[in-house]
């Protein structure tokens, strides 16, 4: 999902004083654009390109028919994360809890063991950066997937039993496995209904 600024509330255009997370939830429930929410500020989420929705789609439903009768759940990028650590709420394009307290609660989870973002390049900076800093702030995270469909590739960071983050990247026709969810999947199904990756060009 692309991030632009987002225009203040009426009362706020002044003062562009900073919200609370109450404030922000009780001002949010009436907005038709979504919103994110950083340690105070709020940004609008723009649309991004269908190739994005193609590939999340494409997880979605392998996600949802390998967790069928688990207990787990995935949800799309209309689901807001709650980051309890860093006072954020984000909209990730995909995430998997197994969490009871987070199938009690229809609006907004907390104990994701998977996140997914389809990188655009508008975000990939931040997504790579400061989303990733606060995603690894849930104690429930496992795996945190960013798919890069320009170059075909994934890279999936895992975490240790000695809480460290390790980079497992897949490209190419490497299947990508998610330990998280006991699932890999295969290249034919991650990036099914795009156009043919184009060729490389030849060095010059």
């Amino acid at each position: 999902m692309s991030l632009v600024a987002s225009e203040p509330r009426v009362g706020y255009a002044l003062e562009k004083r900073r919200m609370s997370a109450e404030e922000f939830l009780a001002w949010d429930a009436g907005q038709t654009v979504k919103h994110e929410f950083v340690r105070g500020e709020v940004f609008a989420m723009a649309g991004g390109e269908d190739r994005n929705d193609t590939v999340a789609g494409n997880l979605y439903i392998a996600l949802r028919q390998h967790l069928g009768g688990s207990g787990c759940r995935v949800f799309g990028s209309d689901v807001k994360l709650r980051v309890e650590a860093e006072d954020c709420f984000f909209y990730p394009d995909l995430m998997v809890t197994c969490s009871a307290a987070d199938a009690a609660d229809r609006l907004i989870k907390r104990e994701p063991v998977l996140v997914v973002e389809v990188l655009s390049p508008s975000t990939a900076a931040f997504d790579r950066g400061d989303k990733f800093a606060a995603y690894r702030r849930l104690p429930s995270l496992a795996e945190f997937l960013l798919v890069d469909i320009d170059a075909r590739r994934c890279e999936l960071f895992r975490k240790g039993a000695d809480g460290l983050w390790v980079l497992h990247p897949t490209q190419g026709g490497e299947p990508l496995h998610l330990a998280s969810v006991g699932l890999t999947i295969g290249v034919e199904a991650l990036w099914a209904d795009l156009e043919p990756h184009p060729p490389e060009q030849a060095a010059g």
